[in-house]
């Protein structure tokens, strides 16, 4: 069952993440999101401390879909605290485009033409 929206604790600047609650039926649960994690989620890096309020709002909806999806994939225990970190954010298809689509690797003709070969050539051709 997704968790539903509860209600922003703040940012920690002890521990770099911003902190904000979600319910399970009645219970809550506490979440936190690094702030590297939203900077990777929002595309940035480096944003002050006084702005992760307004960059957890602009990214609410995102966050908290991450952290339900995490809180379905545990058993449930009381006091858990669900924790993003970077490796929990799904890079965006624009970050993981091939640098051979966008044209930034260089010699990037003879790498096409070598992996269109690779691709259709039959596997008994290749022996």
């Amino acid at each position: 069952m997704p968790l539903t929206r509860d209600r922003i604790i703040g940012h920690d600047t002890e521990r770099l993440a911003f902190r904000f609650t979600m319910l399970n039926a009645a219970d809550m649960v506490e979440c936190q999101i690094s702030d590297a994690a939203m900077d990777e989620l929002a595309g940035t890096k480096g944003t002050e401390s006084m702005a992760r309020q307004a960059q957890f709002l602009a990214l609410r909806d995102a966050v908290e879909g991450i952290a339900s999806d995490m809180f379905d994939k545990v058993p449930v225990v009381k006091g858990r605290i669900i924790r993003i970190f970077t490796k929990h954010i799904q890079k965006s298809p624009s970050s993981l485009a091939d640098p051979i689509a966008t044209g930034t690797e260089p010699d990037t003709d003879s790498t096409v033409s070598l992996r269109i070969i690779a691709e259709t050539r039959p596997a008994s051709a290749a022996q």
